[in-house]
């Protein structure tokens, strides 16, 4: 009798749990069936969405509804707190599953080459979002001390650290950040929060939605120079071409237009500022250098040779994320990627790595939105399904379900489940209803292992 096919996906945020969605609505599904098994490092699954997306966007968070309806099937096994190659190897994972998808992810800050990048003072915006979103593997304190902080990037993460800066603790208080979230943010001694790009307002990667709730918060007040609103043909044609450019730009000019107002916060919005140099002193930032830039015709800016100096005492650099390398799988430094062909994990000779995959960021970097990803899942699955078609699969030598558990076990790894991550659920709920919250995260490691009864 045939069994079922048996694949491991190695990362259980939106990227790896698309993938196992799309293999559970594929005609193998059906029959002999598949059997899919999520590994996590972390103790609760989700990734980015629980672990990158600020606290005071729910809309955001509420795409785990929709994972949590895929993790509910019961085809669908998770492994938490399983660390990858540290407490199973890709040998070890092909002795028990006929495929291996790999969606790790990013969550490294991407490097920013200039001088003063390493002063005291100076943070990765990653590791920020890990601060304020509870990761259990970051320190639990933040310095906060800077009354005037630089945010380098016009993204969405650049958005979000902003924003956090700029809020007071009490408007974050009825979202889910733990205590001593709060406490560091209590604290915190920023007025004013300046956001710079290089390019101009029809270049920016902010979403439309994400920027208008700038100005949501009684005490942010969004200021644009009125001189930094500038297009050339490139960027026109790009606002004609994106409905999201254009949205972005009509309302960065509303902005920037109006009188400035008495909130107490003030979050500054500067376009055609290049950083190229983070100034400081005794080891500790003391301001921040730009160059002037201007369009080029296409889109595109070249500096001006006018430099500016920043009264700024923190820099925050958000110009995107880099993965982690993966032992055992070719690696594109540059991009910092896993080499593929329609998700197929391709070595340097041009070959296929035998019944290896990849999806989402680790795949194609960290661009796009969390949907994006799903294009990317039912890709890779396409591949993965025509290899087996073909009998390009490899076979594994364990294959039965339970040899897994009987491996983590004999290595002492404490893993926790989906029934454990139902516990870690109720218990974050627990905690919130008793300060008339939706949910409190709990951070440590340790906790959340005890609440998941791993």
């Amino acid at each position: 009798m045939p069994r079922p096919l048996r694949v491991a996906v190695v990362g259980a945020g939106p990227a790896g749990i698309y993938a196992a969605d799309a293999l559970l609505k594929s005609a193998v599904a059906e029959d002999p069936g598949v059997s899919i098994d999520l590994f996590e490092r972390m103790p609760a699954p989700f990734g980015l969405i629980r672990y990158g997306v600020a606290p005071d966007h729910p809309r955001i968070k509420g795409i785990i509804t929709a994972l949590h309806q895929v993790l509910d099937k019961p085809q669908i096994r998770l492994f938490g707190n399983v660390d990858y190659p540290g407490d199973i190897s890709l040998d070890d994972l092909r002795s028990f599953y006929d495929a291996v998808i790999f969606s790790t992810g990013a969550t490294a800050d991407r490097a920013l080459d200039i001088p003063g990048i390493d002063l005291d003072g100076s943070y990765g915006a990653a590791d920020f979002v890990s601060w304020y979103d509870g990761h259990p593997d970051v320190p639990r304190t933040w310095p906060l001390e800077a009354e005037k902080v630089a945010v380098l990037g016009v993204g969405n993460v650049a958005l979000d650290v902003a924003r956090i800066l700029a809020k007071t603790a009490d408007e974050l208080l009825p979202t889910e950040i733990p205590p001593n979230v709060y406490d560091g943010l209590k604290a915190n001694k920023a007025l004013e929060v300046h956001v710079f790009g290089r390019r101009g307002p029809a270049q920016a990667k902010f979403s439309p939605m994400e920027l208008r709730e700038l100005d949501h918060s009684p005490n942010i007040e969004v200021i644009v120079d009125p001189e930094d609103i500038d297009y050339d043909d490139g960027s026109i044609a790009t606002r004609r071409g994106n409905k999201q450019a254009d949205m972005v730009a009509k309302t960065l000019e509303n902005w920037a237009i109006r009188d400035v107002g008495t909130r107490p916060h003030k979050l500054f919005l500067h376009f055609f500022e290049s950083p190229t140099e983070i100034l400081g002193e005794n080891g500790e930032v003391t301001g921040l250098r730009t160059e002037r830039t201007a369009l080029d015709g296409t889109g595109n800016v070249k500096g001006t040779g006018e430099f500016k100096d920043w009264d700024v005492k923190g820099v925050y650099r958000a110009v995107g994320y880099l993965s982690d390398e993966l032992p055992k799988l070719p690696w594109d430094l540059a991009s910092g990627t896993v080499p593929d062909k329609a998700g197929r994990v391709i070595e340097e000779s041009g070959e296929h790595l035998q019944s290896t995959y990849v999806t989402g960021w680790i795949r194609r970097g960290p661009v796009g939105l969390i949907g994006h990803t799903k294009g990317d899942a039912n890709e890779t699955v396409a591949s993965l399904l025509d290899d087996r078609e073909n009998g390009r699969l490899s076979t594994p030598s364990a294959p039965d379900p339970e040899a897994v558990d009987a491996f983590l076990d004999e290595r002492n790894v404490r893993y926790t489940t989906w029934d454990g991550w139902y516990r870690l659920d109720a218990a974050e709920k627990a905690l919130g209803e008793l300060e008339g919250r939706e949910r409190v995260k709990i951070v440590e490691r340790e906790d959340m292992l005890r609440a998941s009864g791993a």
